[in-house]
């Protein structure tokens, strides 16, 4: 236990036999119950996990018998920790990449009732710049801009991370079996939490990469699957705790922005057809394309800034004492 609280790692795992051993073994102690997620794995990872849970009773397998994807296997972890009574469900890879010392730091806030979900962040120091590959760093940047929008956590960064903790709440409330399946996980996981006024904090942790992970991204996929489902996930938050929860008139703000910007796109290729046949635009269609242009990044704007203020309450607290705790009870 920790702090008087029973923790489940949940481990999702897929073709990780290089290092899921040293993953679990490396787990602390004071962790309750280790729950492992083969992922339908084509390599011995399942194996491995047997083995070692037969000489330990808190480590338990999960294994499916078909392929879902990472966020399909921390939902039965997450399910697996709600059915048995945990009090706090972490999420830690199987590839070796989440530095066990920085767990203390993340189980402090959830523990202390600070925040809900507490995230690890491994962008906050200059480290990660060193540590992280580029591409996936630049990657990771975007898509943490775009998730700020699509979640109303205006305060999260490293949105990608799966480093998290949540508390009893989230796994007694969210619905937990309708989880994202595949890589966009951590970002509908924050759409859903804000959707159900959940508190969730960034806590710094360490990057740790070359130490024989394969990653499975595809990076150019990512370019264009990733926005597209950010659209989709911001439009179900607007329309599930916008309006059919409790309307707010910031869903006016964005509508009126999108509809004025689609509008302004029509001028601007107006705009440009008339300049390239005639050499010159009439006052009025460049009068349209000013106005239209500002007053509909005006409204989104005005629309982020309502966005911003309806969720301030969702930020966690920090407190002085924030990862300082080093030992379970």
């Amino acid at each position: 236990m920790y702090e008087g609280r029973r923790v489940c790692v949940v481990v999702p795992a897929y073709n990780e036999e290089k290092l899921i051993g040293s993953t679990v073994r490396g787990i602390p102690e004071f962790v309750d119950s280790i729950v492992v997620v083969d992922d339908c794995s084509s390599d011995c990872t399942a194996e491995l996990v047997r083995a070692i849970s037969a000489g330990s009773p808190r480590v338990h397998l999960i294994a499916r018998q078909r392929n879902g994807g990472v966020g399909a296997a921390i939902s039965d972890g997450y399910v697996w920790a709600r059915d048995n009574g945990m009090d706090i469900a972490v999420v830690m890879a199987g590839d070796g990449q989440m530095d066990p010392a920085d767990l203390p730091s993340l189980l402090d806030p959830v523990v202390q009732d600070r925040t809900d979900y507490a995230k690890g962040n491994r962008l906050i120091s200059g480290e990660a710049w060193r540590k992280v590959p580029r591409l996936r760093y630049l990657g990771n940047s975007a898509l943490t801009f775009l998730t700020k929008i699509a979640s109303g956590y205006w305060h999260v960064t490293d949105s990608q991370t799966g480093y998290t903790a949540v508390n009893r709440r989230i796994l007694d409330a969210v619905p937990l079996e309708e989880i994202y399946p595949r890589y966009g996980m951590p970002n509908d996981f924050l759409v859903t939490l804000n959707i159900y006024n959940m508190r969730v904090m960034d806590v710094p942790v360490r990057p740790v990469y070359g130490i024989g992970e394969t990653s499975g991204i595809r990076l150019g996929r990512m370019l264009f699957s990733m926005p597209v489902l950010l659209g989709r996930l911001f439009l179900r938050r607007m329309v599930r705790k916008y309006i059919i929860r409790d309307f707010h008139p910031l869903v006016l703000f964005y509508l009126f922005g999108l509809l004025l910007l689609a509008v302004d796109a029509g001028f601007l290729v107006r705009f440009f057809v008339i300049w390239a046949r005639q050499g010159s635009v009439p006052p009025i269609t460049a009068l349209a394309v000013i106005f239209c242009t500002f007053m509909g990044f005006q409204s989104l704007l005005f629309a982020m800034l309502f966005d911003m203020e309806a969720n301030r309450d969702l930020k966690g607290i920090h407190g002085p004492g924030a990862g300082s705790s080093t030992r379970g009870r």
